[in-house]
């Protein structure tokens, strides 16, 4: 019997065409299938990509006062942290950043940037002043610390207990705001005062978590935050004839609005359109001041948010409106902005754009917990916090939809989902530019254009010989590669991933589950891909492999249409370094078409493969990847004619 068996079979792989043979003899391609990082839960990280029954983070509240001197350009106070150690381990110390010591001339940062300069570039006459430093446990007060570039290891008296032990951190600090400063923050010359946009500018706790246990990574450049959650009280000290704008909600109205200016807020506060609550001929006026002299205080509080930033100056215009965030929630989208920024083609459109950017956001992936949106209109390309952007203020038109979209969308991806962008700047950068281009499309019946669902127009950096993969740190990725490896590639990964790989219906579950677990938490990448995985019910490790953490390409094309005992062979080949399904589309002379779908799993047999396409009708042609969705750097072999 198994010689007769063996008989038949070799008969019959004598008719079969020699690329059928080939199929089902090699598996050569199964190391792009296989499993790539260590991926396994624990009690803290499940399998199924959730935090786990065990998982833990700890928590920061702070209390600022602080007080802006605009004839020195200096920002000066005191913050109070109330530190809470939730972690199973021990705490010895505890690191606290001061980024403001990038902007010295012998910090890392200073010292690691081109002297050609760059986008991260920064003013080198600022850095921390600090006093009075104390850290206070049950058992007693310590003052001991080692500073270190852009960070402060501070001791304590005794070991802070695990599962609850509580630390309360003090300083003063003082520092000159740069005019440079990075890109993220800075302060702008206008005809009718100075704006100061103000961030990264209170000592702050460096977070502690379960895989790297400090994450102490130095404040250079291109690497944002990864932060705490808490609760932050805020006291901002300014001149009376300064606006000022932060991080929350506004405390003391009365003591720092005018009659006017509360009641047009209130009504802004109702209305779907733009209300001005200082108009751009009050700038600078006393009817837009409390008071004509001295000083105001203003204060803000906010709950549950990893971050907070603030602006002033007495030459803002300041409107706004009311967001409409879904589930009878609602908040109020601001404006601020110098007479330079003012127009219809410009800020005085800001509104609108903040409206209806974290309107979808809100009402597509995840509620808005914020109730004020604020966009800053400062010498910040863009930069995003919670609750409050720092845009161009030159920007107009698509341009300044697109950076208030985008500063607006980093609300969910990071300030949300609190991923550690210094590490993985394609878990922020990347997740919002990939939902940036469906708020896009839906905004003003497409008023302007998206090319995220255009994954070609990557080919050209996809095949340039210097590229550089997701996985490359953000402080040693070339400056003209930064955008790819952390916007670009991975939108576009994003977009393959839902429009073409899983579809839909699957994706959206799968990724709205996993904004709703990790909302206000510290996903790591694994967290990602396993919850991608179980939700959707699919095996990516080869995406993930190949596009997230690999610098291959996708090229797969038709290698011949041949009649096959009434019927006909398509075959596909790989010559990419990365698998995909295949969807091909058949022409037929009638003009009739039929589409193909055919699984990722038949390159794991190799890079070649026959598909039987069982009709009557004559092919005419053959489209592999009709709707144009995979970055395929080569298009040339996607399309097959009769002769």
């Amino acid at each position: 019997m198994r010689y007769f068996k063996s008989s038949i079979l070799g008969l019959f792989a004598f008719l079969l065409p020699l690329s059928i043979l080939a199929q089902e003899a090699n598996y050569g391609n199964q190391h792009l299938f296989d499993d790539f990082t260590y991926r396994q839960g624990n009690v803290y990280r499940t399998a199924s990509g959730k935090p786990g029954p065990e998982y833990w983070q700890n928590a920061a509240d702070y209390n600022l006062e602080v007080t802006l001197d605009e004839k020195n350009h200096t920002v000066s106070g005191d913050v109070t942290i109330h530190y809470t150690n939730n972690s199973p381990e021990t705490l010895d110390f505890i690191w606290i950043y001061l980024e403001q010591n990038r902007f010295t001339e012998n910090s890392r940062g200073t010292l690691t940037t081109s002297v050609l300069g760059s986008r991260y570039s920064g003013d080198v006459e600022g850095g921390f002043e600090l006093s009075n430093i104390s850290a206070k446990t049950e058992t007693g007060t310590s003052s001991k610390h080692i500073i270190t570039d852009t960070r402060m290891q501070l001791f304590l008296d005794k070991p802070l207990a695990a599962k609850g032990g509580k630390a309360t951190i003090k300083m003063n600090f003082k520092f000159k705001v740069p005019v440079e400063g990075m890109d993220r923050m800075g302060r702008l010359e206008t005809e009718a005062g100075t704006v100061y946009a103000i961030a990264q500018w209170y000592p702050r706790v460096a977070v502690f978590d379960d895989v790297v246990g400090w994450n102490t990574e130095p404040y250079l450049g291109a690497g944002e935050f990864y932060c705490e959650y808490g609760t932050f009280d805020v006291k901002i000290t300014a001149a009376a004839d300064q606006t000022v704008v932060c991080s929350g909600i506004l405390q003391n109205p009365k003591d720092v609005l005018t009659k006017t200016q509360q009641d047009r807020f209130a009504e802004a506060e109702k209305s779907d359109k733009t209300v001005y609550i200082i108009k751009p001929d009050e700038v600078g006026k006393p009817v837009s001041q409390v008071k004509t002299n001295g000083t105001l205080t203003w204060h803000f509080k906010m709950e549950n948010t990893r971050d907070v930033a603030w602006a002033s100056s007495k030459a803002f215009i300041w409107d706004a409106a009311r967001m409409n965030l879904g589930e009878g929630k609602s908040g109020v989208a601001q404006s601020v902005y110098p007479k330079e920024s003012d127009g219809n083609g410009a800020w005085s459109r800001s509104t609108e754009y903040s409206k209806a950017s974290v309107e979808f956001y809100s009402n597509t992936y995840y509620p808005y917990p914020y109730h004020n949106a604020i966009n800053v209109a400062a010498n910040v390309g863009g930069m995003e916090y919670p609750g409050v952007s720092f845009c161009h203020f030159q920007s107009k038109g698509e341009d300044l939809w697109g950076v208030t979209d985008h500063e607006f969308g980093h609300n969910w991806f990071p300030m949300i989902v609190g991923s550690n962008e210094r590490r993985y700047p394609w878990m922020d950068e990347g997740f919002n530019t990939f939902i940036n281009h469906y708020s896009t499309v839906a905004f003003n019946n497409g008023e302007y254009p998206s090319y995220t669902d255009k994954p070609r127009t990557l080919v050209r950096y996809l095949t340039f010989e210097n590229r550089e993969g997701i996985d490359t740190s953000p402080e040693v990725a070339n400056a003209r590669n930064l955008g790819y490896t952390a916007y670009y590639k991975p939108a576009a990964g994003l977009f393959m991933l839902r429009e073409y790989i899983l579809g839909p219906e699957r994706f959206d579950n799968a990724f709205k589950s996993y904004i709703r677990h990790w909302a206000y938490k510290h996903p790591q990448p694994n967290d990602f891909f396993n919850h991608m995985e179980n939700v959707a019910g699919e095996d990516l490790s080869y995406f993930w492999k190949g596009w997230f953490y690999g610098n291959g390409n996708i090229d797969m094309g038709i290698t011949s249409v041949e009649p096959y005992q009434g019927n006909y062979l398509i075959t596909v080949e790989n010559n990419g370094q990365i698998p995909m399904p295949v969807e091909l589309q058949v022409i037929y002379t009638d003009d009739t078409t039929e589409n193909v779908r055919l699984p990722v799993e038949i390159w794991q047999r190799g890079n070649s493969w026959s598909h039987l396409l069982k009709t009557t009708k004559e092919v005419q042609r053959v489209v592999l990847d009709p709707n144009k969705m995979l970055a395929d750097v080569n298009i040339l072999n996607d399309t097959w004619n009769k002769l």
